[in-house]
């Protein structure tokens, strides 16, 4: 498969994705303040160029999860680097969505991860080097270092605790962008389902 077939195949399973999670009103109670991204990167991929996100991130309208534009190569920053980082530990992950993080929401996951057998992580920022908690962008490899560490690999599912500044965030990973939205679109229906 050449590059531009690998390119137009991650596009497709990017929509597909987005349209997974239009139609599932339970996400946007998932949808943190600072909105929604979904990225999936080329199997080559080194820089935030080379992997294709949600333009403008998704956020909720009308109760219904709704993607601000359509994916293109280079639309996310932060997620992109996440991504690229974690491929250096497992390069059988090429996808991740970001969603919210509070205590019934790591309840949830944390059942979800049991019951599934997959591990569950999450990153202390307290413990994390002035040298790299102050200067943007630069706490990325800390961050996923301290993961693989702490978990003997990636785990597909972590949270990352409050910074100053920073709001809590959920991860999930995977091969690709319909199974990481599957991921989340489960979790958001038992968070829904649960009980009081």
């Amino acid at each position: 498969m050449n590059n531009a077939q690998q390119a137009e195949m991650v596009l497709g399973n990017l929509v597909r994705a987005v349209n997974l999670l239009q139609d599932c009103p339970e996400f946007a109670a998932l949808i943190p303040e600072v909105r929604v991204n979904l990225a999936c990167a080329l199997p080559v991929a080194r820089t935030p160029d080379d992997v294709a996100a949600v333009d403008g991130r998704i956020t909720a309208v009308r109760g219904y999860p709704h993607a601000s534009g359509l994916p293109r190569w280079g639309a996310s920053d932060h997620m992109a680097r996440l991504i690229i980082e974690v491929r250096q530990y497992d390069n059988a992950l090429n996808a991740g969505i970001n969603f919210k993080c509070d205590a019934a929401i790591i309840e949830v996951v944390q059942k979800y991860c049991a019951e599934k057998g997959i591990t569950f992580g999450w990153i202390d920022r307290t413990g994390e080097p002035e040298e790299v908690a102050g200067p943007d962008r630069s706490s990325m490899p800390w961050k996923i270092k301290q993961l693989a560490t702490n978990y003997n690999g990636i785990p597909r599912l972590f949270y990352e605790g409050e910074g100053w500044g920073k709001e809590p965030l959920f991860v999930a990973l995977g091969s690709d962008a319909v199974e990481v939205a599957g991921t989340a679109i489960e979790i958001a229906r038992r968070y829904r389902q649960r009980p009081g």
